[in-house]
Parts: structure tokens; sequence; C-alpha cells
């Protein structure tokens, strides 16, 4: 992560990127004047069924008179007859779009800020494309970039067997405006997007209808400060008619992070909310350090934000039930829940598998408190054989032999009466029906 550092944090970048959110101002928001197309049915592209006309590697096409480049990721194994989720990986100022596909300094670990090793692990298949910026960057002129995205997709769905009812957006910094840009200008064609510290770089054409939204930003950023990326997310809170709130973020110097999904939206179309204390303006953060690299949790979050959505249109039914923490519903038929009913100010807790693969599997586990306030909980459950854990997120693990253990993070372990979190893992082996246990001091 050393490098994308050096490139991240000096004071001329904010400048510039000062420099180009006044742009905007004076241009009126720099987004695609074309209409957004109709809405993308859930449904196999047209080149499901065919030989693939792209293979993995660097591409070039023409679009808007230019010639314009990405890198195309194709799951191992690919199969003609599977219609396969799409993530567009989209670099920050200075990146390229090898920087995005390689993971830099962190390699495969971090390529497509570690989706892509999250998609293999699952082994449910993803396409992943990184797009090349002009001038190494996301400023749309004339939605020039917005255009771009609208040409390579033509070209996926016709050449590849791509679902288009999952089609997915990430980025950071000035990846993660052009992310937002495409969440305003193509509503209908993303099925949500994710952004890594950013603000209204790249425009907001339209802007007016729901998309599915995760937003993450450091309340140390001294590039794009924390009130750019609170002014995106809240554009989709509108949208998506979520119930507003100021969501907790982190005390500074607490070196921890704090995930919130927010209540009363529409059904189909989440808000969260991930706000972190310690590295600056970076994708990778670690708690419990200022640092960053692959290790962090944003990937993790991320992942289980993209793999919670079906295929098929979602619904237009407001939502009614508050959620104080992002929820991923199975793509997979899931166990059923094994609960323990909770005395009175004590907690349960529920298991689900939401998602498996030969070799592994993907599960959460829903912590609910009893009819009192809590203030910490821990779970415990004895890993089937086979089994183990690789990677959790939203709680601290430790295991002894087949014994795990969960405590809570520093930012979920209050609940109030009969208040819900989460938390979630990646474990190799397979899944099985773990009969848990809650307690709270």
């Amino acid at each position: 992560m050393q490098k994308r550092r050096a490139v991240f944090g000096p004071v001329a970048l904010m400048a510039l990127l000062v420099a180009l959110v006044s742009a905007l101002t004076v241009y009126g928001g720099l987004g695609s004047a074309a209409a957004s197309p109709g809405a993308a049915p859930a449904a196999a592209s047209g080149g499901c069924g065919k030989a693939p006309a792209l293979a993995s590697g660097t591409h070039t096409i023409q679009s808007g008179g230019q010639t314009r480049s990405y890198i195309l990721r194709l799951p191992a194994g690919y199969d003609s007859s599977h219609p396969y989720r799409l993530v567009f990986g989209f670099h920050w100022l200075g990146g390229t779009m090898n920087d995005v596909d390689s993971g830099g300094t962190d390699g495969y670990n971090w390529s497509y800020y570690g989706l892509r090793r999250l998609a293999d692990a699952a082994g449910n298949g993803t396409i992943f494309v990184a797009p090349q910026g002009n001038s190494n960057g996301w400023a749309n002129p004339g939605g020039q970039d917005v255009t771009f995205v609208d040409d390579m997709l033509n070209q996926f769905e016709t050449g590849l067997c791509v679902d288009t009812g999952q089609i997915f957006s990430s980025g950071f910094s000035y990846g993660a405006a052009m992310s937002y840009a495409l969440a305003c200008a193509r509503p209908n064609v993303f099925r949500a997007v994710a952004v890594y510290s950013g603000a209204n770089l790249s425009g907001c054409s339209g802007g007016t209808q729901p998309v599915a939204y995760i937003g993450l930003h450091g309340i140390r950023d001294n590039v794009l400060p924390i009130a750019d990326g609170r002014s995106l997310r809240d554009t989709f809170v509108r949208n998506n008619h979520c119930t507003p709130q100021n969501p907790p973020e982190p005390a500074y110097g607490s070196l921890t992070h704090i995930v919130t999904a927010y209540s009363g939206c529409q059904t189909g179309y989440p808000v969260v909310w991930a706000a972190f204390d310690g590295a600056g303006h970076d994708p990778g953060p670690i708690d419990g350090s200022t640092g960053d690299g692959w290790h962090t949790w944003t990937s993790g979050v991320v992942w289980n934000f993209f793999t919670q959505f079906q295929s098929g249109p979602p619904s237009t039914t407001p939502s009614t039930t508050p959620s104080t923490t992002p929820t991923t519903p199975s793509t997979t038929p899931s166990t059923t829940p094994s609960t323990t009913p909770p005395p009175p100010g004590a907690c349960s807790a529920s298991y689900q598998t939401t998602n498996s693969w030969p070799g592994g599997f993907q599960g959460q586990v829903t912590v609910t408190a009893g009819s009192t306030p809590i203030s910490s909980w821990t779970v415990r459950w004895t890993l089937a054989s086979g089994q183990t854990i690789t990677q959790l997120w939203s709680g601290t693990l430790t295991t002894n032999g087949p014994a795990a253990t969960v405590a809570n993070a520093a930012y979920n372990g209050s609940l109030p009466p009969a208040g819900t979190t989460t938390f979630g893992f990646l474990a190799d082996g397979t899944p099985s029906s773990p009969q848990l246990t809650c307690t709270s001091p």
C-alpha cells in the first residue's frame, strides 16, 4: 500500500481535487447528458450461449471519437451458459487500470480493492473490469466517461454472458466520484455502487432515482474531507427514501470503524455508511493502526453488500424493518437459524449460511439483545470438522482448536433492548448448523 499512500496524500493532490470541485460548480455538473437507459432486466445478456468474444487481458474500444482502454478479468473456468456478476473497479487520480487489476504492492490480495480475492474464494464467478481514465482521472467532460462505460457494457453484454441485473461499480477517490456519477446517471443499469472516500468530482447527471449505495470514508481524510462523502451518501438517502439520521462515527484516535445501515429504505435499495478512524485518504484502513493494507475490513464489508442482491428487479415496496447493520440475504438455500432464547438483559445469536461453494462458505451471525440494554457481547460455537475461519468482520475472533469465540467490535457492543447487530465471516470447509451461545456481562 506504500505506493498508494505516496500517490494519494500530497497537499498538491488536495488542491487539484478542490479545483475540480470548483470547476463542477462553474460548469453546472459534468455528467452524461444522455437519457438513462431503460430498466435492465435481470436476465442473461445476448452473449450467453455463445463463444466468448473477449478474453482476460487489456483491450481497447472506440468511444466518443477516442481510443479508450480497459482490463478485463474473466473468472477461471468461464462458462458461456452461466450469467455472471459484473464489477467495475475505477482507479484514483494518478492511478491506472493496472493498479486496480494488479492490486499494486499488495498484489492479488488487493486486486479490485480486495473483491477479486473474495469472489474467487466464493467460487460463484464474477467478471471484473478496470477501465483507464483520461489523464489518469475521471473528469467526465460532457459525460464522456459515462459514455465510455455505456460502450464497454454494450461490448460485454454482446460478447459475454452477463447477468444484467448484477452490475456493480466500485472506486476510490476519483474512482469513487466516477462510481457516484454512474449511480446518478445510470440508476437502471447499476444494481449497487461502493464509494471509497469520494466527492462530487465527475458530476451527477440525473441523481434522482434510487440505487443501492455503500459509502466508506475516513474522519481524518486530508484530501477529500468526510463532509464530501456524507454529501454523496445523503443523495441516495433521499433517493432511496431512507429515514434521515446522523449515523455514528468513531472518535478521533479510536482507530476503529462503524458500519451503519439506514432504516426505512425502499426495499432493495439499502444505504450503508462506513466511517473509520486511522488512515487518512485511503481505501484500506486497518483497525488499531494508522496504516493500511489488504487486511482491511473494507473488502469484506463491500463484498457482503454486493453479494446480498439476487437476480431479479428490485421491489418498489418501502422497507418497514429498521436495521442498524448491513445484512446479506442468502444466495443459496440457507441453514435453519440456530438460536438461544435470551434471559432478560442477556443476548441471543442466530446463524445463517449466506453463500457456499466447493470447499468453503460465507456465514453471518445476528446478535440480538434481550429485554434490557447490553454494553458488550460474546458469541461462542464449535466449528465442525474441517472448518477453518479465514476472514471475519465486525467482530474479534479467537479460536482454540474447534472452539470459536467472537467478541463485539468497539463500535457494535452496545445494543438497546431487542436491538440487533451482525458479524460475518468466510470459512473453508462445508457449512453446518452450529449451536450458538451468546453472553453479555
